[in-house]
């Protein structure tokens, strides 16, 4: 499905994965232009009801686009989910889910500065209004931080002279587009893998640095499981392999009956059950998908369902 110039990525497969009921409550943590939220109301009854979030305002005025009584649009953070929830009078929900990362129209925005490809204001923040941009954070942060950044989130093993040259070039002029950034980047790479241009993993870490990405996700994971009634799914789709390593240790750990001391002598079906059952195996988008969006190669989906054990 394309809202515009985004195509949802895994859209029949995750609100599959949501097993959405006629008369259910869900939240959509990342509405961006709406493609999982109107299957969603496609499939819920006249009782059903779907709220969705978004931290980006150009999401929430698309989401405002949508008529429908059943449909609330809120504007916030996911990390924020269990405020956000109790905002819209939900206390449990039947199933949630988080399609983590950039969008294709932030992606394609030249004046949101996320992309290379353009010459824009160095911005990247998913919500403008909300803390430094990516030309502030390089202009203050040190070297050391700007390095561990691009080493840790964009898994770059030149980070260390990307770093140094950011340094040297900022303290002749302000590193302000995302052009003057993908040109230093340039210089201090010596060799990339074919057909990836340099700044790629660079760009990929600042990015996620500035929207505390990865801290939002570990923030959103654990009141996504409290605010699910038992029988309901969370589904996660990530598009990023530290972001899936979140998903999958945290699904893991949930999925796990809380661990006695060895030799106990206990029943198997006296032990606690956990929280969450795994559902299926991670799943990816079909080659037919990739070919035709291949901003989706990289997308994993995970599912999970809430049991009736320790908070459930």
């Amino acid at each position: 499905m394309s809202e515009g110039s985004h195509t949802t990525v895994l859209l029949e497969q995750a609100v599959d994965g949501l097993n959405v009921r006629s008369d259910g409550t869900y939240i959509d943590c990342t509405f961006g232009r709406g493609g999982h939220s109107r299957l969603i109301l496609a499939r819920l009854g006249a009782r059903g009801r779907l709220v969705a979030l978004d931290r980006d305002p150009q999401a929430v005025s698309a989401g405002g686009e949508i008529e429908d009584e059943r449909f609330q649009m809120l504007h916030g953070r996911f990390s924020r989910l269990g405020a956000l929830a109790a905002q819209a009078g939900i206390d449990r929900a039947d199933g949630i889910l988080l399609d983590l990362g950039v969008s294709s129209p932030q992606l394609d925005d030249a004046g949101r500065g996320f992309s290379f490809r353009f010459d824009a204001p160095l911005d990247m923040r998913m919500d403008p209004g909300g803390g430094p941009s990516a030309a502030d954070w390089l202009t203050q942060a040190s070297e050391r931080e700007i390095g561990e950044v691009i080493r840790a989130y964009g898994e770059e093993r030149f980070a260390k002279q990307i770093a140094a040259a950011i340094v040297a070039a900022r303290s002749r002029r302000l590193i302000g587009t995302t052009r003057e950034l993908a040109a230093v980047v340039a210089k201090a790479v010596p060799t990339r893998e074919p057909h990836q241009d340099p700044a790629t993993r660079t760009f990929q870490a600042v990015r996620i640095h500035v929207n505390q990405e990865l801290e939002e996700l570990s923030l959103a994971l654990p009141q996504s499981l409290d605010l699910l009634a038992p029988g309901g799914r969370l589904v996660v789709i990530s598009f990023h392999s530290l972001e899936d390593r979140i998903v999958k240790r945290f699904l893991r750990e949930a999925s796990r009956s809380d661990r006695l001391p060895a030799r106990l002598p206990v029943r198997a079906q006296d032990l606690p059950r956990p929280r969450i059952k795994l559902v299926g195996r991670a799943v990816r988008p079909a080659p037919a998908e990739v070919a035709a969006n291949p901003r989706a190669r990289s997308a994993v989906m995970r599912v999970a369902e809430k049991t009736s054990g320790p908070g459930g």
